[in-house]
């Protein structure tokens, strides 16, 4: 507890927090990470989402994406750590979030100022003429889906291998690395790059690295300041209940 009120100081008195969220912050909504001990690489091969193979092979990509992903993520709903994150922006103690998630859950959470370093799953674009649809739109019955426009294949605008992270989350990720004094690094490891450089330029332009994670990842020994370790919705419900001690009630964690 004494962590969690330091931590809820040091948010306080921040001019602007980044919120820098990975994998482990949506597992307590259900969804499975991609590595570690439970993560889909461990039961799927992941040259399915290699941009390469999807090209040639759209209609197996499509069958492991489709149980992957669109079969399941719907039921889905946001958790505590996305509500309170929320909540701090609504409250202007959030400048914005970097999330490496495509869930969308941050979105559905109430978030605005949101950059998907690795795009979103709720959207389909065209491989031909880059049209781009919602989910909802296109039916998924028959693999591969295809453009109501031209007739190509549709893929899910989030970043395959071999593809280049969009440049509107890259630069707003570098420019989050210089103007805060606060990164809140939340369930993620720090294996995957480039997100993975980010935490380390704004520790270097003089940011205070709050980091939550069930266990100690490759951030905690080279640039953490405050670890805070367990649950990312447990100690994000506790860092809120500090900054807003007087509003805070359990109606505020129903999704309806």
């Amino acid at each position: 507890m004494e962590k969690i009120k330091k931590a809820v100081q040091i948010l306080k008195h921040s001019r602007f927090t980044t919120a820098f969220t990975g994998a482990g912050i949506s597992v307590e909504s259900g969804i499975p990470p991609f590595r570690g001990k439970d993560g889909i690489w461990n039961k799927y091969d992941p040259e399915a989402l290699d941009i390469s193979y999807f090209t040639e092979n759209p209609e197996h990509s499509w069958m492991i994406i489709k149980e992957l992903f669109y079969d399941y993520y719907n039921s889905a709903k946001p958790n505590p750590a996305h509500l309170a994150l929320a909540r701090m922006e609504r409250e202007g103690l959030l400048g914005r979030v970097i999330t490496q998630n495509i869930d969308n859950l941050h979105q559905e959470a109430g978030s605005r100022m949101v950059f998907e370093f690795h795009g979103n799953l709720t959207k389909l674009k065209c491989l031909s003429c880059f049209k781009k649809y919602n989910v909802p739109e296109i039916s998924l019955d028959h693999l591969p889906p295809t453009c109501r426009e031209c007739g190509g294949i549709l893929k899910p605008d989030f970043v395959f291998f071999g593809e280049s992270i969009p440049q509107d989350a890259l630069m707003a990720s570098y420019e989050a690395a210089g103007l805060s004094d606060v990164f809140l690094i939340i369930g993620t490891t720090g294996e995957v790059m480039p997100a993975n450089q980010i935490p380390p330029l704004a520790k270097q332009n003089g940011a205070i690295i709050v980091e939550i994670n069930p266990e100690p990842s490759h951030y905690t020994n080279m640039v953490t300041d405050l670890y805070l370790q367990g649950k990312a919705s447990e100690i994000m419900k506790e860092i809120e209940k500090g900054l807003f001690p007087a509003s805070l009630d359990n109606d505020q964690y129903r999704i309806d």
